[in-house]
This record gives structure tokens, sequence and C-alpha cells, in this order.
């Protein structure tokens, strides 16, 4: 093998390279110096920042500190007053004869500075302390930390002072003025210290550069020297130079970074192939530009990127950023860029370099094990179960919210306990441990699906009704990593299962049974009335004047009456009686083994305890009564229907007799048969309601002795379709309606009937001759606060103009409503409509009324009219109300007139109007006529 040079090249090359070598080697040794002079230099000013920012950061947080008294704001100034006060350690270490090395390193450490800076700053600190270019900034960092320290001292002593509690106002405020002054003298010397360095900073800058040059200047002379030997070697320098960059290509070709140079002076940028295919760029796009670049960033993170940007290029921070790109073709890529910048000699940055790594599928994987955990941790904080979750060892790790309510234990207190400490389970038939339970869960590895009758025993004392279950958690492999534990509190449920089964029972006002358990209880009495021929009696009670105490004093008095009454009545009944409360102010008692003769002398003793008591509200004293229906099971099977109606029926009677007495049921009563006949023709109606059995007719109403005006005045007459689709007239089925509270529902039936009808009509053209169509109103309705609501509805939905409609309602139901009755008709004719006043002469005072009632029409009582020709008196009748109503400004009509006769007097009379089968007879009205001539098809 030749051997690599001979002894004379050898010792050619060492003479020639040896004094440029040496050389070098100053070169090398005065820029190392001057480098890490300026590195120390620069090490100080940039500790000077971080000691001025802590020293302003502390000042703030303890101005903070006296005004919130917060220990977290008295912890961020002890945490920036750290800065200064370490480096003041380190100082004080750097004056002694002899220092420790690691203290002063670590003053540095905990001041802010760099590691690798803080050799250099102790190098400098110990060898040109004593040189003029740092006397001055040294001087006046000496006086800095005398002021930190009397900073320290003021921040200790406030610190003291609020500890204590409620400090006065005065002290606080002495304190932040101290603290002030403090401030206000150390910012001046930041700006000295700065400023001096600076300038100390700059002489070195100049006494080194002017060595630089001298070197330089004889390393020139030297290369001109040696410059042909350069030449001859300069080949060779370009082929290594070639191989270089080939080498470089090809590492940037095979690495899946995607590194990027930037030029700042220049602003130009390149990519390396990677990271142009990375962005979705060929090269058929042209050169990249800084611009595109930034514009490759997602617009919400561009201004993050520009910040750490920024901060590595003039605070020399890390440069290691995530962020998200938008490649060419839209798609959107999380990369991780690692950058590192050059600067020039005054600082500048000139250059940065860096790479792009695609982290997309790590940021999808950690978002999705985010949301995944999030989703677990909100789920398991949200759920009403206890859940627990034990490592291998079996001690505790978590426990959710409802956990912690449950044992009585905090997830705190808790964790790294075992089991047993915090959850004693104990059978709740035995009240012992159940001994193989949490061996199961910890050691066997088996879940437990469901434990139920479990009690746990809280560190309290208290006992919690319990279900437990228990699972093993395992990894991807299978093996077993934990255990999760779900305990389910059924107290609750236990006691709501029992309210609610109290609540379906129980009249939630009196305490008492409700009807419901009451029908049950009577229908176990009558199978034993039926098989044991045991005797009972049902009693049916319903408070009288009860409406009085409950219009006048309010529903709270009403309440409390029921209340009282309701104690009263069990206090009168045996043991083994059953009383409850059906609704309102009615009460069922059920009296088992009870004799006929005992049972009408309890009933009795029930209503004379109510008569004897006075019922006394706000000072005021009331008398109530009660009606009693009687009935006596005794062998005869009855339905629960049959026997709950015959007794409400004895009661109605004893109310209809007088009130405050006792009716017994009998099968011969031809009185409750009446009231049977009439709950019977409830059912019909309110079947004819359901299935639309109603149907209206029209009479005719003419006018009397002069030309009618244009349009025709009829009144609407209801009739009732029964089973076979006969017609039943009104006098058979209105009495129960009205005696059942039925007649609103059939008004209203009406009501929106003519409407509809009449909208119909209008819009086949049949309905512009119409100037009066009548409709009854009962009592009932007139006195309904909703049902003139409802008129009002139906205007709105049909449009009808309300000069055509007349309400006719009857004199007895207006007097016995009469403020209700005159609201009605103030509200009603203030819209247009009209008002007939029906039936009038029958009552005592209808004159009396009759000026205080707005209505159009008096409607004189048939009665009357039909034996005026025979009877004086009525025919006096007749013309007396004619007169009164024309003096009070009312048109008269005259109902019953049967005859021309009769037709022809009320003509002489000057009655306005005549209505009856003289005038002509009902006939079928609106949808009326088509269902009629249907059924009759």
């Amino acid at each position: 093998m030749k051997r690599f040079w001979t002894m004379d090249g050898g010792v050619r090359w060492i003479k020639v390279t040896l004094p440029f070598l040496a050389i070098v080697l100053l070169m090398v040794g005065v820029l190392g110096f001057s480098m890490s002079i300026l590195s120390s230099v620069r090490a100080l000013v940039g500790g000077e920042s971080l000691w001025s920012k802590a020293q302003k950061e502390a000042v703030f947080h303890l101005n903070q500190y006296a005004l919130t008294q917060a220990e977290a704001d008295y912890r961020k100034a002890l945490q920036a007053l750290a800065v200064p006060m370490g480096d003041r350690r380190a100082r004080d270490e750097l004056d002694k004869p002899v220092p420790d090395l690691h203290v002063v390193r670590q003053g540095f450490l905990d001041g802010g500075n760099h590691s690798g800076d803080i050799d250099g700053v102790i190098s400098l600190y110990r060898n040109f302390k004593n040189f003029s270019l740092l006397e001055e900034p040294l001087k006046i960092w000496q006086i800095g930390n005398d002021l930190i320290e009397e900073l320290n001292v003021e921040a200790g002593r406030l610190h003291a002072v609020i500890a204590a509690g409620k400090p006065e106002p005065s002290t606080l405020t002495d304190s932040i003025a101290r603290i002030s002054t403090i401030d206000a003298r150390l910012t001046p010397l930041e700006l000295r210290f700065s400023a001096s360095l600076g300038e100390s900073s700059r002489q070195v800058q100049r006494l080194l550069l002017f060595a630089v040059l001298t070197i330089a200047i004889g390393l020139t002379i030297f290369g001109s020297w040696i410059a042909r030997y350069i030449l001859t070697k300069s080949d060779a320098f370009e082929e290594a130079l070639r191989i270089s960059q080939e080498r470089l290509h090809l590492a940037m070709l095979g690495s899946n970074d995607g590194l990027w140079d930037w030029d700042i002076k220049a602003d130009n940028i390149y990519y390396s192939p990677r990271l142009t295919e990375l962005l979705g760029y060929t090269l058929e796009d042209g050169e990249p530009t800084p611009v595109q670049f930034l514009s490759c960033i997602y617009p919400s993170d561009l201004a993050s990127v520009r910040e750490k940007l920024n901060a590595h290029l003039y605070d020399n921070s890390p440069c290691d950023i995530e962020f998200r790109i938008v490649t060419k073709s839209g798609d959107l890529r999380w990369v991780r860029s690692c950058a590192q910048s050059t600067s020039d000699a005054s600082g500048q940055p000139v250059r940065m370099a860096g790479s792009f790594t695609d982290i997309t599928a790590r940021k999808r994987s950690e978002e999705q094990l985010y949301a995944a955990k999030e989703r677990a941790q909100v789920t398991l904080e949200s759920i009403g179960e206890a859940v627990i979750t034990l490592g291998t060892d079996g001690l505790v790790e978590y426990l959710n919210p409802t956990a912690e309510i449950l044992t009585r234990w905090t997830l705190a207190s808790a964790r790294g306990l075992p089991l047993a400490k915090i959850l004693n389970v104990v059978g709740e038939a035995s009240g012992s441990r159940i001994p193989d339970l949490l061996h199961r869960i910890l050691d066997s590895g088996d879940p437990i699906d469901r434990e139920t009758n479990l009690l746990l025993v809280c560190s309290d004392g208290s006992e919690v009704a319990v279900n437990l279950s228990a699972e093993p958690i395992r990894n991807l492999s299978g093996e077993t990593i934990g255990t999760v534990l779900v305990l389910h509190d059924v107290s609750k449920e236990r006691e709501y299962a029992a309210r609610l089964s109290y609540q379906a029972s129980h009249d939630e006002l009196t305490g008492l049974i409700n009807r419901r358990e009451f029908e049950r209880r009577l229908t176990v009495a009558m199978i034993t009335s039926r098989d044991q021929q045991r005797h009972h009696a049902v009693l049916y009670l319903d408070l009288d004047q009860f409406k009085v105490v409950n219009d006048t004093c309010g529903h709270a008095a009403g309440d409390e009456l029921i209340r009282q009454i309701s104690v009263l009545l069990k206090q009168r009944l045996r043991d083994t009686d059953t009383i409850a409360r059906l609704g309102g102010d009615e009460f069922g008692v059920l009296l088992e083994n009870c004799p006929a003769e005992y049972a009408l002398r309890i009933a009795e003793g029930l209503r004379q305890t109510v008569a004897d008591f006075q019922f006394v509200w706000s000072s005021r004293p009331f008398t109530i009564g009660v009606s009693i229906g009687l009935i006596n099971l005794a062998g005869e099977m009855h339905t629960l229907g049959q026997i709950m109606s015959a007794v409400d029926a004895a009661c109605y009677l004893a109310k209809e007799k007088g009130r405050n007495r006792v009716h017994e049921y009998r099968l011969d009563d031809s009185e409750l048969s009446i009231r049977h006949g009439e709950m019977e023709w409830i059912t019909r109606i309110n079947e004819a309601l359901v299935t639309d059995r109603f149907c209206l007719f029209s009479q005719e109403i003419a006018a009397l002795g002069k030309p009618s005006k244009h349009g025709s005045h009829f009144e609407i007459l209801l009739r009732m379709l029964d089973k076979d689709d006969n017609l039943v007239l009104p006098m058979v089925f209105i009495p129960a309606a009205e005696r059942y509270n039925l007649m609103p529902a059939i008004d209203r039936w009406v009501v929106s009937t003519v409407f509809a009808s009449l909208a119909e009509m209008h819009q086949h053209g049949q309905g512009q001759e119409i100037q009066s169509c009548a409709i009854n109103l009962s009592g009932a309705s007139i006195g309904d606060n909703n049902f003139l609501k409802f008129v009002q509805e139906q205007h709105v939905k049909y449009d009808i103009a309300p000069q055509i409609i007349c309400f006719e309602i009857t004199e007895t139901s207006a007097i016995a409503n009469f403020a209700k009755a005159a609201h009605f008709i103030q509200e009603l004719r203030s819209a247009g409509y009209r008002f007939a006043l029906d039936d009038f002469g029958v009552g005592m005072s209808s004159f009396a009324y009759l000026k205080n009632l707005p209505v159009d029409f008096i409607k004189i009582d048939g009665g009357f009219v039909k034996d005026m020709l025979d009877s004086p008196t009525d025919y006096a009748m007749v013309e007396a109300i004619n007169k009164i109503g024309h003096v009070m400004g009312k048109q008269t009509i005259a109902e019953f007139a049967v005859n021309e006769r009769i037709i022809a007097t009320l003509t002489e009379i000057g009655v306005d109007f005549a209505q009856g089968y003289g005038i002509g007879r009902p006939r079928a009205f609106g949808a009326g006529a088509r269902k009629i001539l249907l059924k009759a098809s």
C-alpha cells in the first residue's frame, strides 16, 4: 500500500501550514474568547431583562395581593421575586474569596438564566469585575439587589399582616405605598443598568473587532503567500463540495420530513421535495415564497404560529410548533415544525431553517382518545350510579361524584385506600358483612352481575340500601388491569314506590282513602255480603253550604273546612269502618258488618256532628250541614256502579228535600225512580253529544201591525234523535240536562252548529235575508266564565255578523245570575249581538230587574198569551208587559200565538212580534234538515 505522504513531503506540509495553523489557532482563540465575552455580556443583558421583568411582576402581584388578599397572588409574587433573589445569591457567593460554584450556578438558574450561559457569566464576573468596563453595571446591580431585598422584606411583612386576618385598610395602603416607592427607585436603576451594560458590550465589541481585524490583516498577507497552493487544491475542494451536496440531496429525498430554508434578508424560501409533496405542489407551480408558506397555515392557527416564530427570532425561545396546514387540494393536515434561526452581528435574524413532520395520524388518534376519555368522564360524572374503580392491588383509584355522596368519602381522601376501608357492605337481612363479597370482587376476577338486598354502612353510621355490580377492567391482551364497581342506591326507589302506593290510594288534602281505594274496598264488601251473608252499609255524604265558604273566603278556607270535617267524621266512626274523600266536598263511608237500623243511627250521628260543628275563618263563623244518602247491602249482589249510582241518588234526594238530612235508598222509592230516569237521560244526552244525534229546527217570528223590515226573523229550537231515530222534544231531556249540569255542553253545540250553518248558507248565497236568528241559552251557560270566550271564538272562526244573532235567556236564569247575566249581555251587545228576555212575566220581580238588564226584546210568557182571550187577568198582563217594554225602549214578542184571533188581539194591543203555530210550525234548520232526511231515508 502506498504511503499517504513521504517524510520530506510531511515536513514541507508542516512548514507550509504551521504558520497558517498558528494564525488560525490565534484567530480561533481570539474569536472564541470574544464570543465567550460577548455571550457572557449578552447573558448579562438577558438576565437583566429577566430580572427587570420579574421585579415588575412581583410588584404587580404584591399590589394584587394587597387588594384581593388571595394566597395565589402572594405565591405568584414570591415566584417572581425568586428570579432577582436567585441572581443576588449567585453574586453574593461570587464575592466570597472561595465561592461555592454549585451555589452560584443554582442562583443563576433560579434567576431564569440559561444553563449554557452560566459558566460564561461566572467567568466574566470573576475575571473582569474590577475592569472599568463592568464597574458601573456591577455597582448598579448591587444597589438593585439591596432594593430587591427590601421588596422581599416588605412582601413578607404584607403577608404576615394579611395572614393574621382582617388587616386595617391603612396598613395595606402603607404597604402598597412602600412597594410603589421601591418600584419607583428600581425603575431608573434598571434603565441605567441596561444602558451601562449596552455601552460596555459595545466597547468590548470594538476591542474585539480591532483584534480580529489585526489578525485578519496578517492572515490576508499570509494568505496571498499561500494563494497558489489554495488554487491548486480548489478543484479538490469543489469535488468534495459536490459530493457533500449530493449526500445532502439524497438524505433529503430519503427523509419523511419536509425541510424548509428561509433567507430572511433576501425574502425567499426553499422547499425540499418532500415538503413540496406534503403541501401538494409540483415543480410546475414555480418557486415558493414566504407569503405562500404562511398562506398554507390554517387561518385560526396563523396568529399562534407567527407569535412563536417571532418569539424564536427575537427572544431566542425554542421553536417547536404543532399546527394545521391546508394543502393545495384543500386537505387539512397536522404538522410539527422544529426550526432554528441565525442572526447577524447586530442580533438581527438573517436565516431560519426547519422541518415539517406530518403528525395527522397521531393527532387524529389523540383526538379520538381524548373524545373517548371525555365521554367516559362526563358519563361517569353524570350518571346516577355510584362508580368506584380499583387497581390490581385492590386500592381505590377513582370515585365519581355519586360515589362520593353515597360513601361519604371524597376522591382525594379515598384514593390509594383499600376497598374495605371505604366500602362496608352488609346483608340487609343479617346485618353482618358478606364474607366472600369483597374476595369475589378483588381476587376471583369474575363479574358480579347484580347483588341485591345489601346495606352500605357509611362512615357516619347511616345505612343505605344498595344493589352492587362489579366487572373486571381488561387491556387489549385480556389481562386484568383493575376492577369497576357500580353501586345503585335503591332507597329512594323504595321510598318513591311506598309514596306512590300511598298516593294512589289516599287523598292528598285529608289523608283519607280516595275514591279508587274506596271502590276497591266496597267491591270486597259486596263479595262478602253475597257469599257470607254479611250486612254492610254505604253512606254518601255531600256537605251543605260548602260553596258559600269556598266562594266567600277562598279555596284555602274551603280546603281547611274539608280537613276539619274529615277529622270530625273519622272520630265518629268505628275502627272497622272506612271513610273516604270521593272528591270536592263529597265523602263516602263503608260500614262493614253493620245492620240496617244501626247504620241509620250512625248516619244520623254523622249528620248531627256536622250540624253541631261551627267553622270559623278570619273571625267569621259558618254553620255547615251535610246531606247523606244511605244504602244497605244485605245478600243480594249489585254491581259497583249500581250501588254508587243509588247512594248518590239518595244523597241528591236528601238535598232536594231540604238538605241536612239522611235519605235511605229503597227499591220502591218513587222519587229515586224519577232520579234514575233522569240519570238514564244523562247517558243518552252524553251519547247524543258524542255521536251527533242532536238536530236543529227553526220557527218563524212574525212582525205584527206594520210591514216587516227586510229579512226573516226566527228562533232556533233543539231536538234529539233517539236510538230509533225518533225526534225527542226538549221538555223531555232538558230537565235532566239542567239538573246534572249538561246544558253548557248542549249550548256550545247549538251555538257552534248555528254559526257553522249560517256561514255555510252565506257561502251559498242563502243567508242574506236573515234579519234575526234567536238562540236560547241556559242559566248555567250565562254563569260559565268560559262561555263568553267560547262565543267570541266562534265569531272569529265563522265570521258571522253579530247583528243577526239574538240570544234568548229566561227571566228566571237572568235573575238567578243577575250580575253575571248583566256582564254577559253587556260584553256581547258591545260587539253587536242582540238579546231577548224569554218567558217574561213569570217572575215575582220582573219589572224591577228589567230596567237593569240591557236587552233588546221582551218575550211575553206564552202562559199569559194562550188564555188572554178568556182571562181578563192574562190580557191585562200581556198589555202591561207590552206597555212597560215600549216605555223602556224594548220590542215585545208574544209566544203561543196559536190562532188568528190571538194574533189579531196582539196586533190590537200593539205587540211588535208574534210566534206560535198560528204564525208557522217549526221546520228543520241547516244541517238538521239534512240529518233528518238522511235518517228518514
